[in-house]
């Protein structure tokens, strides 16, 4: 008895991490995503298209900066800026 009850609690904590990992989600098209589709122009910016998930919307990049450019065949085309990368070189 006492075996079933921690094999089923171990498979409940195993299904709470794959779920939380976020994978799992966006692999079955739950949950919303972007990729990056190109790099544009000498400034690093790029662009990344987006789709929508069944359970939520588009996902939001104005938080980092992205202007959106609009919906093209079920896709949210976003720009964004450079990302900024530091260094953590040791002073002199």
């Amino acid at each position: 008895m006492i075996l079933k009850i921690l094999l089923i609690g171990t498979m409940v904590i195993a299904c709470m991490a794959a779920v939380k990992d976020g994978r799992m989600l966006d692999r079955a098209g739950l949950v919303g995503g972007c990729t990056q589709v190109s790099a544009s122009g000498s400034d690093g910016s790029t662009w990344q298209a987006c789709r929508r998930g069944r359970i939520d919307d588009y996902p939001n990049l104005t938080n980092k900066s992205c202007v959106s450019f609009g919906f093209r065949h079920g896709r949210e085309y976003w720009r964004c800026p450079a990302s900024v990368v530091s260094s953590q070189a040791p002073r002199a």
